[in-house]
């Protein structure tokens, strides 16, 4: 029989779509890691009635339930209160709880609000479980047919305690067949051409999701245990095309490009116009960066280009600011200014103003400026500014990739 799981979203600005929910596809994801099967995901508002009603259901419904938020210390807090209602029992006092938020308070160099000690009551029977980033701790509640766990809302501190504490226990509680799930990271694909290329591709044991995080597209491949998961992910590799793939259960497009720099021992510079920055932003995102990415410039006016990456006065005249030859020298100016091993020009019209009929708004020029030359791409995108801005970003990244690519 499959275990199945249920997750409870708790907040009034969840359900008013104030905020975005990623808690719940985060935890599914974790959850279906282990082998167990997704049921329901619930959104309920700070209500007491409907989110006992909620927990009730869920308890009912599913072997494994997971609620985040409401465990807060104010008035709209009500998730404490909606558990013990459900479960029939009184909620008491935690001398374990209070002494982890009175700690914590110390650790910060502050005293605990009164307000707080509210955060110490759990319903009568319930485990403790110590949140180590926050002062909500979270608990764990066992009906004999379903193991409920609440925790924080605050993304930060909820996945250390998902790993950590609710995870062991599910492993302890099942006997559970892990299915393996291989992510496909793909750039320069539309989701409904990844799903065409995919077509047919599922069979006993292996099931396909997607996923579009604009402009990256995320093809799941969950595959159950005693599969070659790693084959599949070739097979699927080659359906989509190996150029769009660049990562198999790796970080973003940007990690995946400083590690190919880092393990090639080579370095980047840029020269943005319309992004601004962006790019150098992504690729030094991550600690290390230093390693690899040498400097750049945001050089949106046509004097920057000349000054900083010995972009001739008169193409810029010629050919105007948003060209291929334009961004070809800025890829080329920086890397011969920088003394890196690549260079990235990027120039273009983002929008929402700025475009003509010869050079309409999504206008762009890339370029990558290296050992073999210069490669370019233009772009003619159809989307808002940020956007735009965003595939620029992308594709840039992925230019570079692609670059290092043929000269492996």
């Amino acid at each position: 029989m499959p275990v199945r799981f249920d997750i409870v979203s708790q907040g009034e600005e969840l359900l008013s779509g104030q905020n975005v929910d990623t808690n719940a596809p985060w935890i599914s994801g974790e959850l279906q890691s282990l082998g167990l099967v997704p049921g329901r995901v619930s959104v309920v508002g700070d209500e007491l009635a409907s989110i006992r009603a909620v927990l009730a259901e869920a308890a009912q419904r599913a072997s494994v339930v997971v609620c985040t938020g409401g465990l807060g210390p104010t008035t709209d807090d009500l998730t404490r209160d909606a558990a013990a209602a459900a479960f029939g029992v009184p909620l008491e006092e935690s001398a374990e709880g209070l002494a982890q938020i009175e700690e914590r308070y110390r650790s910060r160099l502050r005293p605990m609000p009164p307000t707080n000690r509210v955060q110490a009551l759990l319903p009568r029977g319930a485990e403790l479980l110590e949140n180590r980033l926050g002062t909500a701790p979270g608990f764990a509640w066992d009906t004999g047919s379903c193991m409920l766990f609440f925790l924080p809302g605050v993304p930060f501190e909820m996945r250390p305690m998902v790993i950590q504490q609710v995870l062991p226990r599910v492993r302890a509680r099942f006997s559970l067949e892990p299915r393996r799930t291989v992510l496909l990271r793909c750039v320069s694909l539309a989701e409904s051409v990844a799903g065409e290329r995919m077509a047919g591709f599922e069979r006993p044991g292996v099931t396909v999701g997607y996923r579009a995080s604009f402009p990256e597209v995320q093809v799941k491949l969950h595959v159950d245990a005693g599969l070659d998961g790693d084959a599949l992910a070739e097979e699927a590799i080659a359906r989509l095309g190996r150029q769009h793939v660049f990562g198999v259960g790796t970080g973003p497009l940007a990690s995946v490009v400083g590690d190919m720099l880092r393990e090639r021992g080579e370095t980047v510079s840029t020269a943005e116009s319309c992004t601004a920055g962006r790019i150098s932003a992504e690729l030094t995102a991550a600690a290390g960066a230093s390693d690899f990415f040498l400097g750049g410039a945001v050089v949106y006016a046509n004097a920057a280009k000349t000054d900083f990456c010995g972009v001739p006065a008169e193409l810029i005249a010629r050919e105007g600011a948003v060209s291929e030859s334009v961004a070809r020298a800025l890829a080329e100016g920086v890397r011969a200014r920088m003394g890196s091993t690549w260079g990235l020009g990027v120039t273009g019209i983002a929008g929402p103003g700025g475009g003509s009929e010869e050079k309409p708004v999504g206008t762009l020029h890339i370029a990558c400026a290296g050992p073999g030359g210069v490669d370019h791409t233009a772009l003619r995108l159809p989307y808002d500014r940020l956007r735009n801005l965003s595939v620029s970003v992308a594709l840039t990244l992925d230019l570079l990739r692609q670059a290092m690519l043929k000269r492996t």
